[in-house]
C-alpha cells in the first residue's frame, strides 16, 4: 500500500538532513561559534572586511562590542 514507502521517504530525508546540518555545526566549531559567512556581493565582502579590521583580530568572527570600538 501507500504507507511502504514511508520507510525509504524517512531514510532519503535524514540522508539528505544530516550533511547540511553537519556542515552548519562543523563551521560554527571551527569559527569561534559563528557560522560561516559568504560574501555573495560585494557589500557582504566590504561587511566582512569592516568585521575583520574592527575585531582587531584580523578575524571577521571575533566581534567586539559597540562599546570596545572606537
Amino acid at each position: 500500500m501507500w504507507y511502504e514507502i514511508l520507510p525509504g521517504l524517512g531514510i532519503m530525508t535524514a540522508c539528505l538532513t544530516i550533511p547540511g546540518i553537519a556542515t552548519a555545526y562543523i563551521h560554527r566549531f571551527t569559527n569561534g561559534g559563528k557560522e560561516k559567512r559568504i560574501a555573495r556581493v560585494p557589500y557582504q565582502w566590504f561587511l566582512m572586511e569592516r568585521d575583520k579590521r574592527v575585531s582587531g583580530t584580523g578575524k571577521y568572527y571575533e566581534s567586539k562590542g559597540l562599546e570596545n570600538i572606537h
